[in-house]
């Protein structure tokens, strides 16, 4: 499962605050849907954090933004609860040292735990996931590791950012836009999609199983009659 989490912006805009209020909102969110989540039982989730486009924005919000992630990823491994695994989707060379720091030390500290597995893609696009893995390919190829006839989906699959984690089956975006914004395009060939007005610092459990209950009552063909 996916979530692009949209509308911080426009939730704090609507309360005469500054954006920084709406993320700040929107990291409290981002807590409770992953408690939710694992209440439920769900084994895979991605949270869209930051793009590889959210550098484009004003100095002062993206610099609002590190340190958000900063006071967020310090309480990471508490909030994600024990046997959690984090990873972290996305190339971290571009972040602050003490930021890039922090996500290598949870990956390393989860990466024994099965129960449940928690993405977070920063710094991340769907072009740049699949080119980041097709260099990896090339590389095998030019070392005489592998040769073009050993790739297939399988092999192209484990080399994305996510690695061995299934493909997403449902795709959730709120604050009513309806479209992928360079979100996990391979994962995604197959996924649903649910698509909400409601903004993400108000997304809860409620609307959690709004989107369960619309996934559950569709039929899944993956090409099939």
């Amino acid at each position: 499962m996916g979530f692009i989490m949209d509308g911080n912006g426009r939730w704090a805009a609507k309360r005469g605050m500054p954006r920084s209020f709406g993320h700040k909102a929107g990291a409290e969110a981002l807590k409770k849907v992953i408690d939710s989540c694992r209440r439920i039982g769900i084994k895979y989730v991605t949270f869209y954090a930051f793009s590889t486009e959210n550098w484009k924005r004003p100095t002062e919000e993206v610099d609002a933004l590190m340190k958000l992630f900063k006071e967020y990823l310090n309480e990471a491994e508490k909030f994600a609860g024990q046997k959690a695994r984090i990873c972290f989707l996305g190339d971290k060379a571009p972040f602050p040292d003490d930021l890039r720091i922090r996500m290598t030390e949870l990956e390393k500290n989860s990466a024994q735990y099965t129960s449940m597995t928690i993405m977070f893609a920063m710094n991340y696009g769907g072009r740049d996931d699949i080119l980041y893995a097709a260099k990896r390919l090339a590389q095998l190829c030019a070392d005489g590791d592998i040769t073009p006839r050993d790739i297939d989906e399988k092999t192209f699959s484990g080399m994305l950012y996510t690695g061995s984690a299934p493909d997403a089956d449902l795709i959730i975006r709120s604050s009513g836009e309806q479209r992928l914004s360079n979100f996990l395009l391979w994962q995604s060939a197959y996924a649903e999609f649910y698509f909400t007005d409601t903004l993400w610092p108000d997304f809860d459990e409620k609307e959690l199983r709004k989107a369960l209950d619309s996934f559950a009552s569709r039929s899944r063909r993956f090409g099939g009659v």
